[in-house]
């Protein structure tokens, strides 16, 4: 299968790994576009691209930029849209139901979402939604084996409006738990920044899926405890409370089981060795994008025949 793959060249998570694992699963042609291409996804197609030339073409662009050049994306054959913020279209934020307006202008086209329950509301739609969930990059991201000597802490951003209930949430454990917020750069600094750490505490609180960060702190041997999307999410991704991931629903249940997890250093470390083990055989990007590659792989539903006017438009490249 020959894959066009567009992808951002200016953002912040690290995802080479991802991109790696989807070329390594498909004869892939693999393009970082800049903020001005992404703006102008005509200009580029009629510069740089011949579509004939590919069984899928795979956005995993600005969802900000798709929006505003729905008419021309219209045209694209073979269409997949690889998204990692569908969860937004859910939850109170500038793009609720947002997602689901682009999609109906693009009903032939796959959707490949990163929250399980995500693709089955798509689904119910009418959409053609794959879940495919998030991962950590494998290459950057490994337990050291090195003495943990923060307890309790969080390590991201809690800025943005989409995160105003992960802020609310460590504002409140902050006031009784001795729990350390910090940012740190990508790469070296984040990987040894979790590794000091015992307790990862994950606070994605109302966004209906788990955000790359749980994946990341399992996989450096943390005990995560992760706000509980519910029981299909949690069954879609293996995990399993108290067995290698602790679930909670607001701060009591959470100190709680904090509580036994101080009192029980053998149940804490065997959380963290089953999270850690369930990360490296499922969420490593190598697996992802192999699973990437399977949900391009059956046929796409038809695309509707352009309009006058768009093959018009397609014409002038107008």
């Amino acid at each position: 299968m020959k894959v066009l793959f567009l992808v951002q060249k200016e953002q912040r998570a690290i995802l080479d790994r991802l991109y790696e694992g989807v070329a390594a699963h498909c004869d892939c042609d693999l393009r970082w576009l800049s903020s001005d291409e992404q703006r102008n996804l005509r200009r580029y197609f009629r510069r740089e691209v011949d579509v004939s030339r590919y069984d899928r073409i795979v956005f995993f662009l600005r969802f900000k930029q798709e929006i505003r050049q729905v008419g021309f994306i219209r045209t694209i054959p073979n269409l997949v849209i690889l998204e990692h913020d569908a969860y937004q279209n859910y939850i109170p934020c500038k793009y609720t139901g947002k997602f689901s307006a682009h999609y109906r202008r693009l009903p032939w086209a796959r959707v490949i979402s990163s929250g399980f329950m995500v693709s089955e509301r798509l689904r119910e739609e009418g959409f053609d939604a794959v879940f495919v969930p998030k991962g950590y990059d494998q290459a950057l991201l490994k337990e050291q084996g090195r003495e943990r000597d923060i307890e309790l802490a969080f390590v991201g951003s809690t800025n943005s409006v989409a995160y105003s209930g992960r802020k609310a949430l460590l504002d409140e454990l902050a006031r009784v738990e001795p729990l350390v917020v910090t940012r740190t750069n990508s790469g070296e600094e984040y990987c040894d920044t979790l590794n000091r750490i015992r307790f990862f505490v994950s606070a994605d609180v109302g966004m209906g899926e788990y955000m790359i960060k749980n994946f990341e702190a399992m996989a450096c041997g943390c005990v995560l405890l992760a706000y509980d999307q519910g029981a299909a999410e949690n069954r879609a991704l293996g995990l399993q409370d108290m067995h290698n991931v602790v679930l909670y629903r607001d701060i009591a249940q959470l100190q709680d089981k904090l509580a036994r997890l101080r009192a029980d250093s053998e149940l804490a470390l065997s959380i963290a060795r089953n999270g850690l083990d369930l990360a490296v055989r499922q969420f490593g990007f190598d697996h992802i994008g192999q699973r990437v590659v399977e949900a391009l792989q059956p046929a796409l539903r038809p695309r509707a025949p352009l309009s006058l006017l768009e093959k018009l438009r397609l014409k002038l490249g107008v």
